[in-house]
């Protein structure tokens, strides 16, 4: 299936993956990222997964190894500070300018104070995280921090999206791919209210230290801090358990109640996308695996090569990658307005 590419005359757009491991970094490379983005291995970045992320020393290696390919590095430093342990925070923005990373990508008010002020000539971001949806909004950050791009927030029309690119004197960037969230943007009460431990602040949501599954009668249950997210069927794929994504009753039916399993595809409204004024698409999904990556990576890659030659503009299959098989373009699209 493909697509006649339109509005390629203007600058190509970046291409954003991400990295969860120092391997996942270099098959994003090789499959054809501009950039990667990655964080380090503690509660300074939203997907604090045990297993995932980078030290000190691999998050150097990467970087030198992406600089090498024409690649760049942004690191995500993207929750919110405790009270009392801003030291931890400052040292992962240390280890990241001494790293030679492109860009940081923030959400702390405090610390992007104290970035731009600590290290005036280090490019950074707004992460998504910090929500900022609306021009103004925007505006503050660019004109007070120097912030040279904004994350949106995956609740934005392509309308929407085109006219604060227009008024804005930043780069735009948007999610292209991955998961999707009901919350504002990974503030969720839910995982914080079954375990104790929020997503913008300890930078997980379902942590797997509260995840359990449990065979009863002729299937699996499972269960997040103690709360039954989904029965399944013996021989059924076994999801994981998030509360978002959870099957509940609800007047009599049992249903998905917040978000049914479903992943952002954009590929086929790229066109539109770049005429919007978007800067880079970022692809979701630092804790999956290196085959989703290179998969996904290489798809948004040809897309955008095609789309810079005025190529038809191709549209892969990757049901086999998203959540339940199904894929959409989100908000882009309120086809229910």
């Amino acid at each position: 299936m493909t697509l006649t590419s339109s509005g390629s005359s203007q600058k190509t757009m970046e291409l954003i993956c991400p990295a969860g491991t120092p391997s996942a970094l270099r098959t994003a490379v090789e499959a054809g990222a501009d950039a990667v983005y990655c964080g380090f291995r503690n509660e300074t970045n939203a997907r604090n997964f045990p297993g995932l992320n980078f030290d000190d020393a691999e998050l150097r290696e990467g970087v030198a190894y992406a600089h090498a390919r024409g690649a760049k590095v942004l690191v995500a430093l993207n929750t919110f500070a405790r009270a009392g342990c801003t030291k931890v925070w400052q040292t992962a923005v240390e280890q990241a300018v001494a790293a030679k990373a492109d860009a940081l990508i923030l959400a702390d008010l405090g610390l992007i104070d104290w970035a731009r002020k600590t290290f005036p000539d280090q490019r950074l971001h707004l992460s998504v995280q910090a929500a900022a949806a609306t021009v103004p909004a925007i505006r503050f950050y660019v004109e007070t921090f120097g912030i040279r791009r904004v994350v949106l927030p995956r609740v934005l029309t392509v309308d929407e999206i085109s006219a604060i690119a227009s008024n804005v004197a930043c780069e735009i960037e948007v999610f292209a791919f991955g998961g999707l969230c009901v919350m504002a943007e990974g503030r969720c009460l839910l995982s914080s209210y079954a375990t104790g431990e929020s997503p913008n602040m300890n930078g997980v949501c379902s942590p797997a230290s509260h995840v359990a599954y449990a065979q009863e009668g002729n299937g699996l249950v499972a269960r997040l801090g103690g709360f039954t997210i989904d029965r399944y069927p013996s021989g059924k794929p076994v999801g994981y358990p998030t509360l978002c994504k959870g099957r509940f009753s609800c007047n009599a039916k049992v249903m998905h109640v917040f978000e049914e399993p479903t992943s952002l595809n954009t590929i086929g409204i790229l066109p539109a996308l770049q005429k919007a004024g978007v800067a880079a698409l970022k692809i979701e999904g630092r804790q999956r695996g290196k085959a989703y990556l290179a998969a996904t990576v290489r798809a948004f890659r040809e897309a955008l090569d095609a789309l810079a030659t005025e190529r038809q503009l191709p549209l892969p299959e990757l049901s086999g990658l998203t959540e339940g098989s199904r894929q959409t373009v989100g908000s882009y699209r309120k086809t229910w307005r």
